[in-house]
């Protein structure tokens, strides 16, 4: 397949793959690798590493346990992603906003140490199941039940938690609390036992990474920062100095463990509930991800292949006490404009991490805390605080800025896991509501013509003694089809001559279920009550089929459906209008 210009984007046939390949993407791609690619997939890879290595470091201090397990989850992400995974320039790994939620599942637990490792390596793997169920049945649909408002809120307010869990390190002190308020209260509170030393460590750190973001430089601001720390801390032996280090940082790997049965029986309560979000939120990642590059390359993705692409890098991260992972919008954007092909690159990255665990991990033993906070710092503001969707969603629909508000008061009130779940109820009450309430305009004519508008928006619209015109603009089921009763009540009953005729204009409804169809029986009595009839226009026929199958069109007659609102509206059109 061809991009524009000519030049080749992708290295899969246009048919799917067959047989194992089919589960096992990197059999196909493998087979027809051009060594011409492995240039650009090598200095993508390389650069990957370069911006993933150091940024894990901070998604482990984020989850609440020592930073060498989000190596592991690197590893396991990028090697686990290139085998099994079918988008190109996808680079999986840890991210601010799953390490957000893993650690305050340990927060919430009251587990340090070997406990919360424990702890965060089971949420993983269990969210790494849920999404091979996720794959197997195709609920793919489950995403929706977080909207995009809810996302940007949560994120926006996780963002603000880990800032204020992460202040104490750049200040020296320490916080207590059981929200970000009273965290950040206590933080004000200790302010005056602030440790100068670790202060400027702090400030340096942050104005370096932020500066080099802003800066035309290519080389990741996190690997400046960590080296530029590492240097620093031996050089001016920061230890003695009193500032705080991250401690000592073993190399190699652990030896792959899954948590006990009873283990996550035990702590369900905790584990449940965050395996979820990470699902949530793992799979819009994935799924927006994953599609935008394959369009911009012209290559199709599986999603359900992506699913278990997911699934099973987060069972190998767990497995090896890591992290949470899912698709790294920063590091595969980096994947991309370096030059990547294939998930070679990817591959590359993974072997380049395992590398590092294995060579380089016990100097970062000397890493500083404070280094290692505003590397957090300024990957959570800048990757999870979207102020100009917050801009565009007060612009756009003031309802969805409410939303996102709410969903950031959750989370700096409740806690990053608590707000998952607020945010989940915050979707599914908004999306009740909305069914709940559709839009029922009343209808009139456009003078001179056979065409019908809302008389809100068309208030010149021609309307006819004794005839209501009314258009149904939803699915016609349990959660919607009292409200056209009610509103048919309602007008009815505010009239201030009767009608003998409803016209209800259906083009809106594409669904109907047993709930619906019988409200619309109820509807035909009413009417009758009322000495009025019903007539329906522009029913499609799947709607039409259920009626039918429930009786309904056999009590209105078939002679009451309508091609279009004119014809249904026709005998009380006078042959010379007027307004």
């Amino acid at each position: 397949m061809e991009g524009t210009g000519g030049e080749v984007t992708t290295t899969q046939p246009t048919q799917a793959p067959a047989g194992l390949a089919r589960f096992v993407p990197i059999l196909a791609w493998g087979r027809t690798y051009d060594r011409r690619w492995l240039r650009g997939d090598l200095v993508a890879g390389l650069a990957v590493a370069a911006l993933v290595v150091p940024k894990s470091l901070g998604y482990a201090g984020i989850a609440g346990v020592p930073i060498q397990h989000g190596l592991y989850a690197a590893a396991a992400g990028t090697i686990l992603y290139a085998v099994f995974g079918t988008a190109k320039q996808i680079s999986t790994g840890p991210s601010s906003a799953l390490a957000a939620v893993a650690g305050s599942a340990v927060v919430l637990a009251s587990v340090t140490g070997d406990e919360a490792v424990k702890l965060v390596s089971a949420i993983t793997i269990i969210t790494g199941l849920l999404f091979l169920v996720l794959a197997v049945f195709k609920m793919g649909w489950i995403s929706h039940f977080l909207s995009k408002a809810v996302i940007t809120g949560f994120l926006f307010g996780a963002a603000i938690e880990v800032v204020v869990g992460e202040l104490p390190k750049i200040t020296g002190t320490s916080i207590e609390g059981s929200n970000s308020w009273r965290k950040f209260a206590d933080w004000i509170d200790g302010i005056d036992a602030t440790d100068g030393a670790t202060v400027v460590v702090g400030v340096v750190s942050l104005l370096v990474v932020v500066g080099i973001r802003f800066s035309n430089s290519k080389i990741p601001g996190a690997l400046v920062l960590v080296i530029g720390g590492l240097i620093a801390s031996v050089a001016f032996d920061f230890e003695q100095e009193g500032i705080a280090l991250v401690g000592d940082v073993p190399r190699g790997f652990v030896t792959p463990k899954l948590p006990s049965v009873s283990f996550v029986i035990d702590n369900f309560a905790t584990i449940g509930p965050a395996a979820l979000g990470l699902l949530l939120i793992g799979f819009s990642q994935t799924v927006g991800d994953a599609r935008a590059f394959a369009a911009k390359h012209g290559y199709r993705i599986d999603i359900d292949q992506e699913s278990i692409a997911q699934g099973l890098s987060n069972v190998g991260s767990g497995a090896l006490q890591g992290i949470p992972v899912s698709t790294s919008l920063s590091a595969s954007s980096l994947n991309d404009e370096s030059g990547a092909r294939t998930p070679m690159a990817s591959l590359t990255s993974g072997l380049l991490i395992v590398l590092t665990l294995l060579v380089l991990a016990p100097l970062f033993s000397e890493l500083p805390k404070a280094v290692l906070a505003a590397l957090i710092i300024d990957a959570v503001v800048f990757g999870m605080m979207d102020v100009e969707e917050m801009k565009r969603l007060r612009r756009v629909a003031r309802v969805d800025f409410w939303i996102a508000i709410a969903a950031i008061l959750a989370v700096l009130t409740a806690g990053v896991l608590a707000g998952v779940i607020i945010g989940v109820v915050l979707s599914l009450g908004w999306l009740v509501f909305i069914n709940a309430n559709p839009d029922m305009p009343i209808l009139g004519r456009e003078p001179g013509s056979q065409v019908f508008h809302s008389l809100e928006n068309y208030p010149d619209s021609e309307t006819y003694p004794g005839l209501l015109v009314i258009r149904f603009d939803a699915g016609l089921f349990f959660a919607s089809s009292d409200a056209l009763e009610d509103r048919l009540r309602e007008l009815a009953q505010a009239a201030e001559t009767r009608y003998d005729t409803v016209v209800i204009s259906c083009e809106g409804v594409d669904f109907i279920d047993s709930q619906g169809s019988e409200k619309i029986s109820k509807i035909l009595q009413l009417a009758r009550t009322y000495g009025a009839e019903i007539r329906l226009a522009r029913v499609k026929p799947t709607v039409l089929d259920v009626l039918r199958l429930d009786g309904v069109i056999d009590d209105l007659g078939e002679h009451q459906i309508y091609g279009n609102v004119y014809e249904a509206c026709a005998d009380h059109i006078p042959d010379n209008p007027t307004s």
